[in-house]
Parts: structure tokens; sequence; C-alpha cells
């Protein structure tokens, strides 16, 4: 068992549970794309990434295979990346509103950005096998940010399907029938295990090009749930 953010991350970035995953990051990473043909790629699980005390959790999907699986850093090197840390930087929940590379300066403010899946899926698509598979570092950083988590923002319905059972495994009262996922949804969620406090799920839709593209989703939406969650979270500068 993990006692620490950091342990967590080091043993996450070291794991080959799921074969048809490991081979296409490592594939990705050998070949390459020829716009970063010249860069190592990192071309492993990628761990979370902020304070091991945050007080808000943003959940994507899975890594980017040529952002994340390239930098080794979740939302980093692509458009999705691009869009979440320049909104975070406008809500006040980064320093600075680019994420380019794991050495840019970049830091969050009592933020910290993970997903259910680390490594790279083909096509974007993990299978409910993978999901299930990667669920316990899910469940087990969730857990070691219990002392400190107040509010969480799942980008997506993908990612709000893959938490829910998380949240319940690491001490928190999922309602029946389940909460369904819409973009700007609110719902509290009562501690189920002792010492746990209440925590504010968000829903907001994912910053993939798709949704950007076709205007689904505006900085401007994505930064007001952003806000709004970390009003929640009791954040310094955004307390009511």
């Amino acid at each position: 068992m993990c006692r620490t953010i950091a342990q967590l991350d080091a043993e996450l970035t070291a794991c080959r549970a799921c074969p048809r995953l490991v081979a296409w990051r490592e594939q990705v990473a050998h070949e390459k794309r020829a716009a970063f043909s010249d860069e190592n790629y990192w071309g492993k699980p990628v761990p979370g990434l902020g304070p091991a005390d945050a007080p808000l959790l943003i959940v994507g999907l899975a890594p980017a295979a040529h952002g994340g699986n390239r930098t080794g850093r979740m939302f980093t090197g692509d458009r999705s990346g691009d869009l979440l840390i320049a909104c975070m930087h406008a809500a006040g929940l980064a320093n600075q509103p680019t994420s380019v590379s794991a050495d840019d300066g970049l830091l969050l403010l009592g933020t910290r950005v993970t997903a259910p899946v680390h490594c790279a899926p083909p096509d974007n698509k993990p299978t409910p096998t993978e999901r299930d598979t990667c669920r316990h570092w899910l469940t087990a950083e969730l857990t070691l940010l219990a002392p400190t988590l107040r509010a969480i923002v799942v980008l997506g319905a993908w990612g709000w399907q893959a938490l829910l059972p998380a949240l319940s495994e690491s001490g928190w009262a999922i309602p029946k029938p389940k909460p369904k996922f819409a973009h700007g949804t609110q719902i509290e969620l009562a501690p189920a295990t002792p010492g746990r406090s209440p925590i504010q799920l968000f829903g907001a839709y994912h910053p993939s090009q798709q949704n950007t593209f076709t205007g689904r989703l505006t900085p401007a939406m994505l930064e007001e749930v952003l806000t709004n969650a970390a009003h929640a979270a009791g954040l310094p500068g955004h307390r009511r």
C-alpha cells in the first residue's frame, strides 16, 4: 500500500498490467510523430500532477499519445492541455497559462490533475477491462488526498463513470440511482468512512478538440466550472 502521493507516483510509472496499453505507449514512443522526432518520449504510465494536499482534484480520461505519453506530464503538450491549463490559470489554479514540457515551470495551485487510466490508449479509448484494472491507482490517490480533498471536477462522461466506483471504494457514498453526468452539474457526496469530509462533485465537458472545435465547450464554460469548484474547495482567493 502506498503511504504517500510521491510513492504512488513512483510505483505507478512502473506498471505493466495492461498488455495492449504497454505495447501501444511504447510503439508510439519509438515511432514518434514527425514534429517531435528529436524528442525522447516518456512512453510510460503518466502519474498525476499537483500537490499532495490539494483541496481540488481534476479528473480527465487518459494521457494523449503525443501529449502526456511524450512529455511525461498530464495535460501537457497537446490541445486538450492547452485549453485546460489556460482556463486553470484564468481561474487562479495554475501559475502560468501554458503547459508544454515537464520542465517549463508550471505549478498547480491547490489543485491536482489525474486520470482513471494512466497509459495512452489507441484512439483515446481504453477498454472497460483496462479502466477497471487501472482503478486501484485512482482509489489509492483519492484515499491519500482524502484529508484535504473537498471538490472534484470530472472532464467528460467517460471519466465520470470511471470515477464513481473509485470514490465508493475510497470512502464516499454514491447516491442511488447513480448521478448522471452533465456539464455544469454539481453534486455533494457524503462520507461513508469515518474521517472523510463531504465532497462537491462537478461535471464539465472534456476539453477535447472535438468539443472545442464544435463549440460544445468554450473556454468561458470551462473556466466557470473551475471557478465554482475552487470556491467549493475553499481555495485562497476563492472563499465565499
